[in-house]
């Protein structure tokens, strides 16, 4: 059918909407059919997706339903190379030339003969690009990296044998698609290692990230699951409020098998391999049970990736027997390129090179932390029409540079413990990685859900916090309300606040002592006196991707948050003084 509609090689086809069969077959049939697969973000705007279907030269756009396409309609006139626009999701409302159901799309190829789609198979080599993820990237235009064939069929082998896939001749694996597939780690899970391992693919709810992913979880009960850091984080505060209202017995019972279920798990992870009897019984009264309530009883492998994920997190749920492995890579090493294994796992290590991928620290420091650099055959083949940025992240010996920092330990795990870019450098020259910091004060202060320190070219370091609240499952939207496990927090220090607004507008004395004792804390333990703490604010809405300041993956945008609280950020340093 794309072949019937004129796609010429190497043209993109893009393809807007949510995870489903027609989004996969749409992307293997515009790679087969010789064009490059390229995703777009449903949340983008209508300038966001024209950027990515000029750049990729498109002539075929697939959209899901009638809010995407309005979207392309707005930017049509501004494409020469678009030669059709396919709606899968709903029926069209109205008819417009050059614009296909799925249904027409998909008769469209009847009367292609097979040997001129052969021909255009047999024509394609392994070093040529087959498809574009688009990287959101903290600064500037997104480029589009291409990755070819090898790049996608040598990382899915190496990757899903590094962590044990089992083969569908074997054993059945299944997964749930939700994560959105223009970024490289759904892709690579949903699409290619499913393929390369007979996966079989349920699709969740378009509305999955806003509460129902947990109803899929249970129907299906996959072998495997990914989430990035904020879907684990939201099932931890939801498992948590949950907890909060059950019985005292219960409490009790509950409490005592995170302990043992901690203490079992930290030993295995040092070597040790007995099973003791209270975990036994441990895992008959509550681990067994909360895997099933969140559907994930048959999984042996949890992952998360994309972003940071705290220590505290994963302690949560290794303490209900439910360890989550990190991976860790980028879309320029065509997803992953170290991950954790059940039998080499240590917290808050992403884990050793997947077998073939090599790693090199670059000018490391005292400590050994130096820039990650990649090689291997899953490092691709450049930005589209990017030349100078390749350079730039490629150097003469072929090394990618992957802007994070990090280490080796001994026994060869790696360590991420910043981003070059995202370092703080305080007016007195000192270089301080942020996010170890913002964890601490998350850790310190369980009510608070964002913290993003500033200091920047400042005399000091300060910190913007946002409480712990509920959102608008319709829009993602944060609202004012805060969570229940917020809400018995400030119970438990004797404030009888309910609203993110009643604790800022009466400045409550209770939450802001209860803050600034967490921050004392831990500026107890900081580095040096350059690394703490000195002013805080709170804002009076949490972070969002609907705000703009959380990409598609939920990583924070240090550029956006600096933007948008630049006068609260201000204000920080209008006294002379640098405080005590």
């Amino acid at each position: 059918s794309c072949l019937q509609l004129g796609l010429e090689r190497f043209h993109g086809v893009c393809i807007l909407g949510f995870n489903s069969a027609e989004w996969f077959i749409a992307d293997i049939g515009a790679i087969l059919a010789g064009g490059v697969a390229a995703g777009i973000y449903t949340t983008n705007s209508p300038e966001a997706c024209h950027y990515v279907a000029e750049n990729c030269s498109a002539n075929v756009l697939v959209v899901e339903n009638h809010k995407q396409l309005q979207k392309i309609l707005e930017i049509q006139h501004k494409l020469p190379h678009l030669k059709a626009i396919i709606q899968y999701g709903e029926e069209l409302k109205e008819k417009r030339p050059n614009l296909y159901s799925w249904s027409e799309f998909m008769d469209l190829g009847k009367d292609v003969p097979d040997t001129q789609l052969r021909e255009i198979i047999e024509s394609q080599k392994p070093n040529q690009c087959c498809t574009l993820i688009y990287t959101s990237g903290t600064t500037g235009q997104p480029k589009g990296v291409m990755l070819s064939h090898d790049n996608l069929t040598w990382t899915a082998l190496a990757a899903g044998r590094f962590i044990m896939l089992t083969d569908a001749k074997e054993k059945q694996e299944l997964l749930v698609s939700y994560l959105p597939l223009s970024h490289i780690a759904a892709q690579m899970s949903d699409i290619w290692l499913a393929v390369t391992f007979g996966i079989q693919v349920f699709f969740a709810q378009p509305d999955a990230l806003k509460g129902t992913l947990v109803d899929t979880l249970r129907e299906v009960r996959p072998t495997a699951f990914l989430g990035v850091p904020r879907v684990w984080e939201k099932m931890e505060e939801k498992m948590k409020s949950i907890g909060a209202k059950s019985s005292a017995f219960r409490k009790k019972v509950a409490s005592w098998a995170k302990g043992v279920g901690l203490q079992t798990n930290l030993k295995w992870m040092n070597g040790y391999s007995e099973v003791p009897l209270n975990f036994r019984i441990a895992r008959h009264l509550v681990y067994k049970k909360v895997r099933k309530a969140i559907g994930l009883d048959r999984c042996t492998k949890c992952y998360t990736g994309a972003a940071p994920i705290t220590r505290e997190t994963l302690e949560f749920f290794l303490s209900l027997d439910i360890p989550v492995f990190e991976l860790y890579g980028m879309s320029e090493s065509s997803g992953p390129h170290t991950a954790s294994l059940p039998h080499a796992f240590k917290l808050t290590s992403c884990g050793k090179e997947v077998t073939g991928c090599r790693t090199l620290i670059h000018k490391p420091d005292g400590d050994g932390n130096g820039e990650i650099c990649f090689s291997g055959r899953h490092i691709f083949m450049g930005y589209l029409n990017m030349e100078e940025k390749t350079k730039e992240a490629i150097d003469e010996e072929g090394w990618l540079h992957s802007g994070d920092l990090g280490k080796h330990d001994k026994d060869g795990f790696v360590y991420i413990t910043g981003r070059i870019k995202e370092l703080i450098i305080t007016a007195g020259g000192e270089n301080i990685p942020p996010v170890p910091i913002e964890d601490a004060v998350k850790n310190a202060v369980p009510i608070i859900s964002n913290a993003v320190l500033v200091g920047d070219k400042a005399k000091f370091l300060a910190m913007l916090l946002t409480l712990k609240c509920n959102t608008d499952v319709e829009t993602g939207e944060p609202g004012d309300d805060l969570t229940p496990e917020a809400i018995e927090y400030c119970q438990k220090l004797g404030s009888k606040a309910t609203k993110v607004s009643e604790i800022i507008s009466s400045k409550d004395k209770a939450i802001y002592t209860a803050i600034q004792k967490g921050i004392s804390a831990v500026n107890e333990g900081a580095v040096s006196n350059a690394q703490k703490v000195q002013k805080w604010v709170l804002l009076e809405k949490d972070l969002s991707l609907s705000g703009g300041e959380l990409g598609p993956t939920m990583k924070l945008k240090r550029s956006v948050v600096a933007q948008k609280y630049k006068d609260q950020i201000a204000q920080f340093y209008m006294d002379v003084d640098t405080p005590t």
